[in-house]
């Protein structure tokens, strides 16, 4: 790890924008995006020669160089498990440029969730082992399945709705300060919240994310070419990726420690190899497809001990000026649902100072990819 420690950094970012419904196909958002991004960097498509992005990315890597004119590709990758993915697909790329494998590293995402299919309406296909034991029987959704960890958590600490209410209402108000935002202009109250339908219980229908079409991408460089880039660097300080031993994704109550999740094992690698602590975190971009998997996060990456992941959400601890400023865009609750990608490309602007909700003085970030299902996450610095 020390050969990644600082040897790479993001020095361009771009997106869409977000809505329900985009006319773009997935490839021409993704084009979109990515051309921003080097038009953010200041550096021409035919030098990139490294991609990254997930597994269930539907626009690959021939389509991209033939569409954009990229260079010569000495290295790619895609990686699995949606959301868990988002973080590691820059950390592929750090490693390649920190080994001498490419120069120039694009990582994205193009999704049109907003007006696509839903993934689990497909019956066509074979279900995976885990799922055959519990699609027949009504957990058919991501929803259903994280709900049943959240009703845990409740169960044996005490986590109330209240908790998950904070989280929701801190990425609101951040995504009501944030005109790209999907949610720019509709605040939440408690009252709307706790009267919204259920989505499974206990999560309602603020705890859960946006459906979204659009794509954002960022580019990479090492450390050496960052300076000479159009903006200030964001180095990559520290990555991991995370799977526990006898693991089940997102299912993961028939483990003999259910919350005891992948951010636990990602975790232990990321702080092994980083100069700081989750004390010295100014901002936090915490994957949110759910609220629930917010205070299992705050554990899992040690903010605060096992089961008090729902009580560092009072007093405004998620809010800025807060303990943690958390999800400064909105994340995936209330700006965009782009299976994370935007943590990413917003952790870059906090440490530019160029958020719409900016944490006075940021330096440091950690990113993390989703929770839940095998996970990846970066620390970020200035």
């Amino acid at each position: 790890m020390p050969v990644l420690k600082d040897a790479t950094a993001i020095v361009g970012i771009g997106q869409t924008p977000f809505a329900k419904q985009l006319p773009e196909t997935e490839r021409a958002l993704a084009c979109r995006a990515i051309l921003s991004a080097l038009d953010d960097a200041g550096i021409e498509p035919t030098e990139v020669d490294a991609l990254a992005s997930y597994t269930m990315e539907e626009t690959d890597e021939v389509e991209l160089a033939k569409a954009l004119g990229l260079g010569g590709l000495t290295f790619f990758s895609k990686v699995g498990y949606g959301g868990g993915g988002s973080c590691a697909t820059v950390s592929h790329l750090a490693a390649a440029i920190a080994t001498g494998q490419a120069t120039v590293g694009v990582a994205w995402r193009s999704r049109k969730r907003g007006s696509g299919p839903r993934p689990w309406k497909n019956t066509t296909v074979q279900l995976p082992t885990p799922a055959q034991w519990t699609r027949p029987f009504g957990l058919l959704r991501p929803a259903d399945e994280i709900a049943m960890l959240a009703r845990r958590h409740m169960h044996e600490y005490g986590t109330t709705r209240d908790h998950l209410f904070n989280v929701a209402l801190a990425c609101r108000n951040r995504a009501n300060q944030n005109p790209a935002a999907i949610m720019y202009d509709r605040p939440l109250t408690r009252e709307m919240y706790m009267n919204s339908r259920w989505i499974s219980e206990p999560l309602c229908l603020f705890d859960n994310c946006l459906e979204t079409d659009g794509a954002l991408a960022c580019v990479l460089v090492s450390a050496e070419r960052a300076r000479d880039c159009r903006r200030p660097p964001v180095y990559v300080h520290s990555a991991a990726q995370g799977l526990p031993a006898q693991h089940h994704g997102m299912v993961n109550y028939w483990n003999d420690d259910p919350l005891t999740g992948p951010a636990w094992t990602a975790a232990r690698h990321l702080w092994k190899h980083a100069d700081f602590a989750p004390e010295d975190v100014d901002v936090a971009q915490i994957y949110d497809a759910f609220t629930a998997l917010i205070p299992l996060s705050l554990e899992g990456y040690g903010f605060c001990d096992r089961g008090e992941g729902g009580a560092f959400t009072e007093g405004g601890a998620l809010e800025i000026g807060g303990r943690l400023p958390l999800n400064t865009s909105g994340g995936g609750l209330s700006e965009a649902y782009v299976h994370g990608f935007n943590l990413i490309t917003e952790g870059v602007r906090q440490l530019r100072g160029t958020s719409t909700a900016q944490v006075p003085g940021a330096s440091t970030c950690l990113v993390t990819a989703g929770e839940g299902v095998p996970t990846s996450a970066l620390l970020l610095r200035s």
